[in-house]
Parts: structure tokens; sequence; C-alpha cells
């Protein structure tokens, strides 16, 4: 049903959702440490979207667009729209704490391997799934590095990292 391209346009699409919302919640940080850490994620999430389409570019799919592709392209528009998960309900005003933040970052990207891990029975071709595991992979990794920063006590920011 989708396509490697499509998987790619489609977490392209949520790294660049939750960019916008982490760059907008800077200015509601109740402190400095919070914009910072904000600005850090938003910059995290910038990465992960340029990883993404470096890859996209890596599968030398042809560029011609087809009937199908664009109507997959609408279809996942419609879904995602401006989409952030775990990120519609923060009121990032209140956070205080760092490790507030960590733990509202590690929902989210959870919540984004939730949404490609729901999508894999839908595709069959094994080029696609192994796209699909490369993006798991990479979000899994985001939250074990966020992870490994809250069991780190003495740890102030990951911005260290």
């Amino acid at each position: 049903m989708f396509s490697p391209k499509e998987i790619l346009d489609m977490a392209i699409k949520l790294e660049k959702n939750g960019e916008t919302v982490y760059r907008q919640a800077i200015a509601k940080a109740s402190s400095p440490q919070i914009a910072s850490l904000l600005g850090w994620m938003a910059d995290e999430e910038a990465k992960h979207a340029n990883w993404f389409g470096e890859l996209k570019n890596r599968l030398g799919e042809k560029n011609t667009e087809s009937f199908m592709d664009e109507m997959s392209r609408e279809l996942f528009d419609d879904l995602l729209g401006e989409k952030n998960f775990s990120l519609q309900d923060v009121d990032f005003s209140s956070a205080e704490q760092v490790h507030e933040m960590i733990a509202v970052f590690i929902e989210f990207e959870k919540d984004t391997v939730i949404f490609y891990q729901v999508l894999e029975p839908f595709i069959s071709e094994k080029a696609t799934l192994k796209v699909l595991q490369q993006i798991i992979d990479e979000e899994n990794r985001h939250i074990e590095h966020l992870q490994q920063f809250l069991q780190n006590k003495n740890a102030s920011s990951p911005l260290a990292d």
C-alpha cells in the first residue's frame, strides 16, 4: 500500500510537525533552560527530517508522479496534517523541570514509533519494510538517548551529549 518514498514522506512530515511545535513552545517556556531544551529538541527533529530526506534521496526512486502517488500523498497529508500526537496536549508553559520536558519528548518519540508500527501490517514490499524499520530504529535510538539522560541524575541537560 505504501512505498518507501511515502513512508519517508510521512516520517519527514512528523519530524517537521514536531520541530514546529517545539519552536513555537520556546516563547512559552517557563525558564531559559526549558527554552534551550526545546530548541535542542527542535534541532533534533530537524536533523531527523534531514536524515529521512537523505535516505529518501538514496532510494533513487523515479521522480515521475503517478496518479496513485498523488492519491497516497493526499491521503497521508489528510491523515497527518499538522498532527504531532502527544505534543498536542502539552502545556509547555507549565513545565518547570528539565526532566518533565524530557519525559514529554520521550512520549512523543514513543507515539511516533507506535504510528510506524501500526503501518507495518499494511506493507508487503520488503524494501518498504526495510525503510520503515530504519525509521523505527532511529526513533528508538532517540528514545534511548533521552532515557539515558533521565537516568543520569547528575546531568542538567542532554544538550551536552
